[in-house]
């Protein structure tokens, strides 16, 4: 089992993706949805608190930069 901070950022990072994934869905905007898609995912597959600090708020920072 992992520790609190892990859960943390799981649930953070989790609530983010909904609302990108919701977002993109609804605007038909492929970045915001492949973010959120991510962002759902991203804590199953990273155990390092630090790691996934870093992944997602790169992954956070992504629809600002990367527009289509």
């Amino acid at each position: 089992m992992g520790s609190s901070s892990q859960l943390l950022l799981g649930v953070l990072f989790g609530a983010v993706g909904l609302g990108f994934l919701t977002y993109g869905w609804r605007q038909k905007a492929v970045v915001p949805l492949v973010v959120g898609v991510a962002l759902s995912i991203m804590p199953y597959l990273i155990s390092n608190v630090w790691v996934a600090v870093g992944v997602g708020g790169v992954l956070v920072g992504v629809p600002y930069f990367i527009r289509i």
